[in-house]
């Protein structure tokens, strides 16, 4: 078998195949460059040294070489007298390079052309985004949302684009896509059953991040668990309490969330006096602990307006409660309410303002006297045998019932 091949026509056949198949990859490499500098609008003799242009030219050329010197080999060695058993025929090659061929290479070139200028656009707004920013806390929050949400976009677009590029491709060569179809439905319907609350919780983590409802290092609250997030992502929300637990909670799941490091914060305090103290001046004396704190060189940094006296909120059991609050940094609430309580506790020691306890005080009304007692001897209450005596208890007089009404004297129109 091997005899009978002429290996100087087999040699000269490889090697008109690969510069066949190196000069089609040139020209679809020249080809990528010259449409990347028209989306791109970069011209410059250094523009395409960028990663991100480059590796596109080197995977088509890549893949144009190993295309074509497979495709074009076997017909090569036909045209020179070789005859093999297997490859691709010269006659239906040039069948297949006249009417599928141009359709699969279009379609394939389109879809990578839509990846990549989806990819292109999505880097370059997010990197103008980036430098518009600048140091700025906000805008850098939005930057970080626009990039979880453009890498969302370009997954997306990747796998619809490539998912429709094969059964395009798979239908230009000749092969029955419909089975292929049949399944596909019948699997996304079983998985849109059985993924119902992973469908649920993506779609919720989409849009917490697009609306910025939550980001990384926020103190929020959700259904009932407080905790500082420690991650936000497509599918779970993690939060870690004080304790140091870790709450991982569903995106689907989330019903109320409550953020309390939203832009800005306040520590409202509850501040309970006697009824005796005048509310006024204890009001005063609270402003000033206010503007002493605000003026503290360890705590201005953390306050960003002054105390607001809110007003007398409630007349309690044993105290009249003045709400005040403060404006503070996200997540310096806790720590600003803690001095400011200090320093008030130290100003009413200081000024003399009674900070109540809980206590209970009993008034005897006329209808019920209470028992006459006075000091008793000790001797006395020993030798004394009737419970009463060694009391020295004085018991009230009984009071008469009234049986009848009586004339009335004058216009009282009372009873006697």
């Amino acid at each position: 078998m091997f005899n009978d091949i002429n290996w100087q026509d087999v040699a000269v056949g490889f090697g008109l195949s690969i510069a066949v198949a190196l000069a089609l990859a040139q020209l679809s490499a020249r080809g990528v460059r010259l449409v990347l500098a028209t989306a791109t609008g970069d011209t410059g003799p250094h523009s395409f040294r960028d990663p991100i242009h480059r590796r596109p030219i080197r995977i088509v050329r890549g893949l144009v070489f190993i295309a074509s010197l497979v495709l074009v080999t076997t017909p090569i060695l036909e045209l020179l007298g070789v005859e093999l058993s297997y490859g691709i025929r010269l006659d239906r090659l040039t069948t297949w390079l006249l009417q599928q061929g141009p359709r699969v290479i279009l379609i394939a070139l389109l879809a990578y052309f839509a990846v990549r200028v989806t990819a292109l656009s999505v880097t370059h707004f997010e990197e103008v985004v980036k430098q518009r920013t600048g140091d700025d806390i906000d805008k850098m929050e939005f930057s970080e949302r626009l990039h979880t949400i453009g890498g969302l976009v370009k997954n997306a677009v990747n796998i619809l684009v490539i998912g429709a590029t094969v059964l395009m491709i798979l239908q230009e060569l000749g092969v029955d896509i419909t089975p292929l179809l049949t399944g596909a439905g019948i699997a996304g319907l079983a998985v849109g059953f059985g993924a119902q609350n992973l469908v649920r919780d993506v779609i919720s983590g989409f849009f917490l991040i697009l609306e910025d409802q939550v980001h990384v290092g926020d103190v929020v609250e959700v259904n009932g668990t407080a905790g500082l997030v420690e991650s936000v992502k497509l599918r779970t929300i993690v939060l870690r309490d004080l304790s140091g637990t870790v709450h991982v909670i569903p995106n689907g799941s989330i019903t109320t969330l409550s953020n309390k490091t939203k832009k800005f914060s306040y520590a409202v305090l509850d501040i309970g006096v006697a009824y005796k103290e005048d509310t006024d001046h204890v009001s005063e004396v609270l402003r000033q602990v206010g503007a002493d704190l605000r003026a503290d060189p360890t705590f201005n940094a953390h306050i960003l307006a002054n105390l607001e006296i809110l007003g007398v909120d409630e007349f309690a059991d044993s105290a009249v409660i003045i709400k005040i609050r403060i404006k503070t940094r996200p997540l310096k609430q806790w720590m600003i309410g803690r001095e400011l309580r200090r320093r008030i506790k130290k100003a009413f020691d200081a000024q003399g303002i009674e900070i109540p306890f809980p206590h209970m005080s009993l008034y005897y009304g006329e209808a019920s006297r209470p028992f006459l007692t006075h000091e008793a001897d000790l001797e006395e209450l020993e030798s004394s045998s009737r419970p009463e005596e060694k009391l020295n208890i004085t018991p009230p007089p009984p009071r008469e019932r009234p049986t009848a009404a009586t004339e009335t004297d004058g216009d009282d129109g009372g009873y006697e």
